[in-house]
């Protein structure tokens, strides 16, 4: 190593990220410790102290530590801090790298929101001095107070995880990077409206906590891909270009959905508790281009009252959905395609003409002559059906009916074995 060149020794060490071994490398030797400030990344994991012997009383000490060796970087672009540290520092932190970090990671442990260390604004304002900043992500934070970024153009990626929020406040933070083009909101709280407008969003991801209702408000223009959490009621301005769309809600209902026209979606996953049928009913009617598709949604009912799904049309529906390639189909969904009249309309004629992949989870052995016929329709009318597994999951009324229900299942796996496998 002594013979290899500086240049050769600095893009070795340009690889190195975790503050530890950065720290350690300047004692290997001089030519090392004339390299490390060359080193473009500092990552301070949550333990990167633990093994001080100082112990944890000495938090200060960590903050001079890390000011040191963000201080003596000349050209740091990647700047991750997890360990605990003082807010207060991080503007003296930034400023001296304002102008070449791009990617910024901090864990806050619930700070965020108090007072900056001139007593005014919040500890979170100072960000604003990093103007190439392209990726921001931040952990644990408390935003009820809107932080004065100004405007980071040339931010693409925000990713807030853990946040307390307030009505508002979200808004105006998030509105500070006009030309974003990816936005993750994980496991937040406080709030009852969440409303963007932005023109470059192209990924979208938002998974707000809370058993109450939450609205949802987008115009995104450019928006391919949204998966969200905890909304019940969901208005997207019709003119964007989804090919991927998730709407979640484990608890309380979802009882409104309104995106216009979905021909370009792709892939479709409808999941939660309680659905009211018109959501459900808007979003399939509006999707016919779909390829993919999971329903997991266990009743419907646009009161507190959980009712089952109504009768669906099977030939009506996969008439509507002809390029479906793989579904699956849970519980309600799959009891609903096996009502009464809904194989009416099937005949020799009938075809689906996509379909590959089904899975069916069936809990109940409830109207069980149906629910075969429609495994074997699904079967007999897919002549590019490649795979068919039912999972009989958490069955319901555990007696003779299940027993004989689950022999009939095995028979029909049995007669279509190249195809059909249980779980």
């Amino acid at each position: 190593m002594n013979y290899l060149p500086e240049g050769v020794v600095q893009q070795i060490l340009s690889q190195l990220k975790n503050a530890r071994d950065v720290a350690s490398s300047t004692c290997v030797s001089k030519q090392w410790q004339s390299c490390v400030p060359y080193i473009p990344s500092l990552f301070f994991s949550r333990a990167a102290f633990d093994y001080s012997p100082r112990g944890n009383h000495q938090r200060f000490d960590y903050d001079d530590t890390i000011g040191r060796m963000v201080e003596a970087a000349l050209r740091l672009e990647e700047l991750v801090i997890y360990c605990p540290f003082n807010p207060s520092n991080l503007g003296k932190w930034l400023i001296p790298q304002g102008n070449t970090l791009r990617v910024l990671e901090l864990r806050m442990d619930g700070f965020g929101d108090k007072p900056g260390p001139d007593g005014t604004g919040t500890q979170l304002d100072c960000i604003h001095v990093a103007k190439q900043l392209e990726q921001l992500k931040i952990w644990g934070v408390s935003l009820t107070t809107a932080p004065k970024w100004g405007v980071l153009k040339k931010l693409k990626n925000l990713e807030i995880v853990g946040a307390t929020l307030m009505d508002g406040v979200l808004e105006e933070a998030v509105h500070a990077f006009p030309n974003l083009v990816s936005l993750v909101l994980l496991s937040c709280d406080g709030v009852g409206l969440v409303k963007f407008e932005l023109e470059w969003l192209e990924r979208c991801r938002l998974d707000f906590l809370g058993h109450g209702s939450i609205a949802l408000f987008l115009s995104t223009p450019r928006l391919e891909e949204l998966n969200v959490q905890g909304f019940s009621s969901i208005w997207v301005k019709p003119n964007h270009r989804l090919r991927t769309l998730s709407i979640a809600k484990t608890h309380g209902r979802v009882y409104n959905v309104e995106m216009g026209k979905l021909a370009e979606v792709e892939s479709l996953y409808l999941r939660g508790i309680q659905w009211s049928w018109g959501a459900i009913s808007s979003v399939l009617q509006n999707a016919t281009d779909i390829t993919q598709l999971t329903m997991k949604v266990e009743f419907c009912g646009n009161s507190e009252t959980l009712l089952p799904f109504p009768e669906v049309d099977l030939v009506n529906f996969f008439n509507s959905h002809p390029k479906l390639q793989k579904f699956e189909i849970h519980g309600a969904m799959f009891a609903s395609l096996c009502q009464k009249n809904s194989l009416a309309n099937v005949n020799s004629n009938f075809v689906i003409p996509s379909l590959e992949e089904v899975l069916v989870i069936v809990r109940s052995p409830l109207n069980a002559e149906q629910k075969l016929n429609t495994l074997e329709s699904l079967v007999m009318h897919s002549p590019k059906l490649q795979k068919m597994v039912i999972r009989v999951s958490q069955m319901k009324n555990c007696n003779e009916a299940a027993d004989d229900f689950f022999e009939e299942v095995c028979k029909f796996q049995f007669m279509n074995q190249r195809i059909v496998c249980i779980e």
